[in-house]
């Protein structure tokens, strides 16, 4: 099928914000992590560029379409500028860290965690007041909940699997089933959960872009299991800020940036094989909150900090990839990628 003006003109936007911005907020990252200076705002607003590019690309090229949700799209757009903002100025007017709860965390992580939460309220007023018909057009609306809340719970039955797993051959067992059996692991569970709908904002920002708007697209180009490989490759490559500087230090960064790839690959299967069973966005973006948050809490360091600074060796990369293809890899099989190739590409039948 051959892709209209208006599809190329969508794309390029949506690959300039969700890629070009990324890569060229990661320069300030470099720059923020040679200096010794808290760099821990840029991921949280990285997560929102793909979905700003999808919000700015309907923007622009649908600019007559009644039943577009421009509202919820525009607010999407100012917040997301709105974090950019905090996140450079938080490497060109660094500040002293601050005490809360007895933990030190920086003036603008501060600021940022606290705009978020005003941005989930708004982002859930735009979205209502959208109307069911405009977020039914645009994959904004709830689909087949019962389906999606029996992938929800087999995702978490998947993850502590996963944990299980990766303890036993790690030799962590005993460190695992004390996280497992101490009540505060499960007061933090019940809070995270509280949480998703103030933070809702970055992970949509990541699953809208990625999984409502890339995934169909590749998929139509390269099939239903060719394009979401590629999708987990693409999704990884965005990774690569974080990887470098964030979630590890720049000479272990390579190391993480291939076990991104394990990661987003397996994982993106798993999500792909969630959102196309559903035809409900939110299910992914509840994985993703889901696989994101549980770390802090069964790692028992029931803090975000546990995903940065982390220590990397190759050796710990076969194990994470045949755990992982063991839990997720697999449905790359099931039924919704059994669908013959030249069907048309939809999702929630």
């Amino acid at each position: 099928m051959e892709m209209t003006k208006e599809k190329k003109r969508q794309i390029w936007i949506f690959v300039l914000i969700a890629y070009g911005i990324t890569y060229a907020m990661g320069l300030l990252m470099w720059y923020g992590s040679s200096k010794g200076i808290d760099i821990s705002v840029f991921p949280i607003a990285q997560m929102m560029y793909p979905a700003a590019g999808v919000s700015l690309a309907y923007l622009v090229t649908k600019k007559g379409e009644k039943q577009m949700p421009k509202w919820f799209y525009l607010w999407f757009l100012i917040a997301t500028v709105i974090m950019m903002a905090v996140s450079v100025l938080s490497v060109v007017m660094p500040k002293e860290k601050t005490m809360l709860n007895g933990v030190d965390i920086s003036v603008w992580t501060l600021i940022s965690n606290n705009f978020l939460v005003v941005a989930g309220i708004l982002f859930w007023i735009f979205l209502l007041a959208a109307g069911k018909e405009r977020r039914r057009l645009y994959g904004l609306n709830g689909n087949l909940w019962k389906k999606s809340i029996l992938c929800v719970l087999l995702f978490v039955v998947l993850y502590i699997g996963r944990l299980i797993l990766s303890s036993f051959i790690e030799g962590q067992t005993d460190l695992l089933w004390i996280i497992l059996t101490t009540p505060s692991t499960w007061v933090m569970m019940g809070a995270i959960l509280l949480n998703f709908f103030f933070s809702v904002p970055a992970f949509f920002g990541e699953e809208y872009g990625w999984r409502y708007y890339l995934q169909p697209l590749l998929q139509e180009k390269f099939g239903l299991r060719g394009g979401v490989l590629l999708l987990g490759v693409v999704w990884g490559l965005w990774h690569l800020p974080v990887d470098f500087f964030y979630y590890t230090s720049f000479d272990m960064g390579i190391i993480m940036a291939v076990a991104q790839q394990i990661t987003c690959i397996t994982l993106g299967i798993f999500f792909a094989y969630a959102y196309m069973k559903t035809g409900n966005i939110w299910v992914p973006v509840i994985l993703h909150f889901l696989n994101n948050n549980l770390i802090a809490v069964f790692s028992g360091n029931y803090s975000s900090d546990v995903l940065q600074n982390q220590v990397i060796s190759w050796s710990d990369l076969l194990p994470a990839l045949a755990v992982n293809m063991a839990l997720y890899g697999w449905f790359i099989f099931a039924k919704p990628f059994r669908k013959k190739e030249k069907e048309e590409i939809t999702c929630g039948e």
